[in-house]
């Protein structure tokens, strides 16, 4: 087998690691039970990542790169507000419904008896789309001369309040509850007068 032909075994534990958190909801995954999962050592897991707090973070590096490189070609495809804000929430509910398991660790119960910088790290990636929604609102009086009935602030905090509860609903729903599920005409009621 050439090194092009070789299975990128990172790649591999955290894929294992994504589907483990999908299938199992409710259990702690071990080590040695993804470990077993991924047809390897816990050595050998070791060798690939110095802990399991590292493997999460992979995970959630993974979720940070796919959500903002995402947001990115959103700023620079469109530029009226309401586009933006609508399109960067689809696309976060989408990925969502997409990646289960990664839900599990935006919901943070996949994260309960881990290290608590991955919750702090979960909680700094909503904080950071937050921002960017609140810097999308307040670039729409600059850009097309309209304010909001509220604050951008407030109306930002509503946006990822709305995100996180689909979400959650999904984990507790066993992912049958699509975060996507009546989206549009959720947005309609969430925007109307604004």
């Amino acid at each position: 087998m050439t090194a092009t032909q070789k299975p990128n075994r990172k790649q591999q534990i955290l894929e294992c690691l994504a589907l483990m958190l999908q299938t199992s909801a409710g259990q702690r995954i071990t080590t040695a039970k993804l470990a077993a999962e991924v047809g390897v050592s816990e050595a050998a897991l070791y060798r690939h990542f110095p802990s399991k707090a590292r493997m999460f973070e992979g995970l959630i590096e993974f979720i940070e790169e796919s959500i903002f490189s995402r947001v990115n070609l959103i700023l620079s495809d469109h530029k009226e507000a309401l586009i933006r804000c609508h399109h960067i929430l689809h696309v976060l509910l989408i990925f969502a419904e997409r990646n289960p398991g990664m839900c599990r660790i935006l919901a943070g119960d996949a994260l309960m008896g881990e290290n608590e910088r991955l919750r702090a790290r979960v909680n700094q990636f909503f904080e950071k789309l937050e921002s960017q929604f609140k810097q999308v609102l307040r670039e729409r009086k600059l850009r097309e001369g309209k304010g909001f009935t509220i604050s951008e602030q407030a109306l930002a905090n509503i946006l990822m309040a709305f995100a996180e509860g689909k979400i959650n609903q999904y984990v507790r729903s066993d992912f049958s509850k699509k975060p996507s599920n009546d989206f549009n005409e959720q947005w309609q009621f969430l925007m109307a007068d604004k």
